[in-house]
Order: C-alpha cells, then sequence, then structure tokens
C-alpha cells in the first residue's frame, strides 16, 4: 500500500474533516478570535492531524505485510485465515472471523473435491487392470480367425490398448508422486520398449524405426519415460507419409541427453505449433485423419514437467516433425 492509496481510501473522511475545520474557524473568526490565534490554531491542529494520519498510515502498511508474509509462506493458500496473526482490534476480530469461517468452508470443499478425486482415479486404475482381461482374450480369439479379419480385428485390439493405457497414465498424472520411481536406466532399454510395445502398429503402418547414438545412461522413471516416447511413435504412425521412417537419436549436451524422435510425415503448420501441448487440441491433421483425441501431447509435456524433462517439438508442415526430450544431470533432480 503506497500513502497516495492510503490518502485516495481517506477521501471523503478528509473532506468532511476539512469542512468542518472551516465552519469551526469562521464561526471563531465571527465571535471575534483574532487571525492571527486563528493561524497559530490551523497550523497545531495541521501538525495533529498530518501526525495521526501518518501514524494511521505505517501501522496499516506494517499489518498489511505482516499478513502478505504469512500468505506468501503458506503452501495451500486457503489455509490463510487459519494461520493469521491475532487480531488487533474489534474490527480486525470481526473480519477475520467471518474470513475464518470462509476458509472453514473452503478447505472442506477441498478436503471432498481431493477426496472425490482420489475415488475417481483409483477407480480408473482399477478399470484399466479389469478391461486388460478382456482384450488379452480377444486377442487369444484372434489368433482362431483367418489372416485379413486377425490382422483388422488385431488393429483395433491395438487402438484400444492405446485409449486404455492413456486413460490410465491421465488418472495417475493427477498424483504423479504416487507411482514416480526415478532411477538410473539406459535410453537404449527405453526405445526398445517403447517400439516393441507398439510394434504392430508401426508394422501395420509400414513404418521403419531407425537409431542412432542410443548407448547412453539417463535418470528417469522407465515406465513414464516409455509411455511418452510411445505417444510419440504413434503420432509418427498416424501422421504418417509415404515411406514413412521414424529416427531415434541421442547426443550428449553436457551432462545432460537429448533424445530426438524425427519422422518425415505430414508435419504441422506452423501456427498451430504453440498449442499442440494443450490439453484436447487435435489440429487440422487431426481432424482430417480422425481418431485423434488431443490428450497425447498433452500428458507428454505433463508428465515430461514432473520428470523434469525438457520437451520441444519443432516442425515444417509437408516434410515432417521432430521431439527433442532433453533428460537433465543427476546432479540437477529434485526428485532423485
Amino acid at each position: 500500500m503506497t500513502f497516495w492509496e492510503f490518502i485516495s481510501d481517506r477521501l471523503d473522511r478528509l473532506l468532511i474533516q476539512g469542512i468542518c475545520a472551516a465552519v469551526a474557524a469562521f464561526f471563531l473568526r465571527a465571535t471575534g478570535t483574532q487571525p492571527g490565534v486563528l493561524v497559530i490554531l490551523f497550523l497545531a491542529l495541521l501538525l495533529v492531524f498530518a501526525a495521526v494520519q501518518l501514524s494511521d498510515f505505517f501501522r496499516q502498511r506494517a499489518r498489511l505485510r505482516e499478513l502478505e508474509a504469512v500468505l506468501d509462506g503458506l503452501d495451500q493458500k486457503y489455509l490463510f485465515a487459519e494461520c493469521v496473526p491475532f487480531p488487533k482490534n474489534l474490527y480486525e476480530r470481526r473480519l477475520f472471523d467471518l474470513t475464518s469461517r470462509a476458509g472453514r468452508a473452503m478447505t472442506g470443499a477441498v478436503s471432498d473435491a481431493q477426496a472425490a478425486q482420489r475415488e475417481y482415479r483409483e477407480y480408473v486404475e482399477q478399470w484399466v487392470h479389469e478391461i486388460k482381461t478382456p482384450i488379452t482374450a480377444a486377442r487369444l480369439i484372434c489368433r482362431e480367425l483367418d489372416g485379413t479379419t486377425r490382422r483388422k480385428l488385431a488393429g483395433e485390439l491395438a487402438r484400444i490398448e492405446e485409449h486404455v493405457e492413456r486413460a490410465l497414465f491421465y488418472a495417475r498424472a493427477e498424483s504423479p508422486e504416487r507411482d514416480c520411481v526415478i532411477r538410473q536406466t539406459e535410453l537404449s532399454e527405453l526405445v526398445a520398449r517403447a517400439v516393441g510395445n507398439h510394434r504392430s502398429l508401426l508394422i501395420q503402418s509400414g513404418v521403419r524405426v531407425e537409431t542412432e547414438g542410443l548407448e547412453r545412461s539417463v535418470y528417469t522413471d522407465e515406465k513414464w519415460a516409455v509411455f511418452i516416447l510411445g505417444q510419440l511413435l504413434q503420432n509418427a504412425a498416424r501422421y504418417r507419409g509415404e515411406e514413412p521412417v521414424v529416427t531415434v537419436s541421442a547426443r550428449s549436451l553436457g551432462k545432460q541427453v537429448q533424445l530426438t524422435v524425427a519422422d518425415n510425415g505430414m508435419g504441422i503448420p506452423t501456427h498451430e505449433l504453440p498449442r499442440v501441448f494443450g490439453r484436447g487440441f487435435t489440429g487440422s491433421n487431426g481432424r482430417a485423419r480422425g481418431g485423434s483425441t488431443g490428450m497425447g501431447l498433452y500428458l507428454c509435456k505433463k508428465l515430461a514437467g514432473f520428470l523434469e524433462l525438457g520437451l520441444e517439438i519443432t516442425s515444417e508442415e509437408g516434410e515432417g516433425t521432430a521431439v527433442t526430450l532433453t533428460f537433465p544431470a543427476k546432479e540437477n533432480l529434485t526428485k532423485l
């Protein structure tokens, strides 16, 4: 709070006090008080008035700074009403009592929302694990069918598994610390697992995967990193061009490691690049090809943020897309 904000807030009060002072001066002058005496009285009153206003200003500013310091020190800001210093006057006591009541109501609402969110997440995780059983059974049944039908049905089952996996990681992304274990792992193993998980899709799409320089160790959560790589491979297969090729390469950048997944597919229009990580954004390619949920890159960005991975995307329409993951050095990780 600045001094001018303090004055502007009291402007109506100051105007009334000024009018009262003018009326008192007129009355004293009318009753025969000498002008010199009036000037002395006016200066004395002005000094007292200024001292009172300055005292109120410094007191209120100090109080506001004290409250702001309490608020800044809280992780859950909605608990402010429960942590404020003891009120110093009746007005503050009444005001803080109302704020505390509102804060308790908010705390209860937040607790209920968190409990509901936790229950929903647990239900989704349970559902995902249960749905894998009929999917596996359907795959076994596929083996008894003829070649063309088997391939088509296997492809559809693969798409179902992709959506199920995405739903599972979306639920886990709400509280990633519960399911995250960061440790040293080989980059080549992460890429091999991601390619293996999506082998059927890549083969059906005619996508050739080339690797380069993957003999490096990184610190990350294996399961989440494989999921992120899998989403990038799915996008490369979905938005492929003629003779599709995906190149997965790595290079050292000081103590960091950069992994790039590049394809020669449709590419992304320049004006859409800033929005590709947005929740539910499908873009013109997604609408043209169909089947896009707009959640893949959104989840990649969200999980990469928790894993402290850098995630950048470059693309040229009609030429292809490259996504670069930057794995941090071990000493820079805060969750290790």
